[in-house]
């Protein structure tokens, strides 16, 4: 009686403690993704202010230059120091760095707008990176399945405060769109101080049975030893080229609605924050059933749909509400029901090709294809007389979601063999 008193009293206490986690977990990636948001808007805008929307292309390819390059510097960081002293070093670096470009924005806005920007897109792909690298390595796949769900809401849902609250700070306070970094920074000080304390609370004890390892450099391997992983990256590839496209067509409306910067500001980060509430309605109330009674393949295929029908409207009249409703038809399906029903895309697959293929696709071909969609929109751009608005790229919108629509026609006949119990050819 004892003894199975003892362990039940010890399997709540283990319950209690992956309880704690979890909720820890969730306010450290809602803290990210407030701050991330109190930023992502200042930097769109600023660029719009000092450079116009005609030059986002060259800054997305620049970016992606200089994130590849950072990558291997970060990795060989992560080997060489633990987890959580990265995470803690790279807060302080970037408190540290908001508050340079706050003062900078005063003093040569043109060139740090630039900077700024590419700072942007760096400071969200590692913290949100490292955030989940940290929580993989402390957390048992069980645990992981019961609690992921839960923590990534907090994601969604800070990026939905983080773009009402930025709005609220230029509406309601004498802040500009340059303070917002300064609250940016504020809010990354409270996300040290968490995850400094969850380190001294021994909540980042990691996990030593973690299976097999991700080996980015045989990823490209793993992808052309089997036709349905080609499938599945040439599906998400193409979600990705298409992305800056619809990118490009979203700022050119807000810049022809929007000349002044703290009212471009405060459209633009309303937006984000509306982006995330529809994202989290459609995880909620149509992936569950989507997925139930459709199946995953109906999940990859809505976002290509929607997208070609809103790119038409947008040609027909190329208004910022359309504009808008184009951006949410993308971002907001890719952050909700397509990424949840790519994932599941993944389970028949053996992990440890699994895992070689995701780090191929996520560290060096989301990038490449990004670049590619930005040169398309200079070429582009240069040959057609678009005007004060980019509304004929929608034809390069209409071509990518047919060449999209028709690798998922063959992927969707690879995926219901293999799941009726025929292996997928290699």
């Amino acid at each position: 009686m004892s003894t199975n008193s003892n362990s039940d009293r010890h399997g709540g206490t283990h319950v209690q403690s992956l309880k704690v986690r979890s909720i820890i977990l969730f306010s450290n990636f809602f803290l990210i993704i407030l701050a991330y948001y109190q930023v992502k808007s200042a930097s769109r805008s600023l660029l719009i202010e000092y450079w116009g929307s005609e030059n986002f292309p060259w800054v997305w390819i620049a970016s992606a230059l200089v994130l590849g390059s950072f990558i291997g510097f970060y990795y060989r960081l992560v080997e060489r120091y633990s987890r959580l002293a990265v995470v803690l070093g790279c807060c302080l670096l970037f408190i540290a760095l908001l508050v340079v470009f706050h003062a900078a924005l005063g003093w040569y806005g043109a060139v740090t707008s630039v900077v700024f920007y590419i700072f942007v897109d760096i400071f969200s792909v590692i913290l949100v990176e490292q955030f989940w690298s940290l929580a993989d390595s402390v957390t048992e796949t069980e645990a992981g399945r019961k609690s992921y769900w839960f923590i990534g809401t907090g994601g969604l849902l800070g990026g939905v405060i983080g773009g009402a609250a930025a709005t609220a700070m230029l509406e309601f306070t004498p802040m500009r769109t340059p303070d917002l970094l300064l609250s940016c920074a504020a809010i990354l000080i409270v996300t040290f101080l968490l995850n400094l304390a969850m380190g001294r609370m021994g909540l980042y004890r990691e996990v030593t049975s973690k299976g097999p390892p991700v080996v980015a450099a045989g990823g490209w391997r793993a992808l052309i030893k089997s036709r349905y992983l080609i499938l599945i990256a040439c599906s998400l590839l193409c979600s990705q080229l298409v992305q800056p496209v619809v990118e490009y067509q979203f700022l050119k409306a807000v810049e022809a609605s929007y000349s002044a910067l703290d009212a471009r500001t405060q459209y633009i980060s309303s937006f984000f924050s509306i982006l995330g509430v529809v994202s989290i309605a459609i995880n909620l109330l149509v992936t569950p059933f989507l997925h139930r009674y459709l199946g995953v393949m109906w999940g990859m295929v809505i976002q290509p749909f929607v997208l070609a029908m809103s790119s038409l409207a947008f040609m027909a009249q190329p208004t910022l509400m359309i504009a808008s409703m184009m951006k949410i038809g993308d971002r907001g399906l890719s952050y909700s029901i397509s990424r949840a029903s790519k994932e599941q895309l993944y389970i028949p697959v053996d992990p440890v090709r699994t895992y070689q293929a995701k780090a191929w696709i996520d560290m060096l071909g989301y990038r490449l294809f990004k670049v590619f969609g930005s040169a398309l929109i200079l070429v582009l751009a240069g040959w057609l007389p678009l005007g004060e608005n980019a509304m004929q790229l929608g034809w390069l919108t209409l071509f990518i979601c047919g060449a999209w629509t028709l690798v998922l026609a063959l992927l969707a006949r690879e995926y219901h063999a293999f799941v009726n119990g025929t292996p997928v050819p290699a």
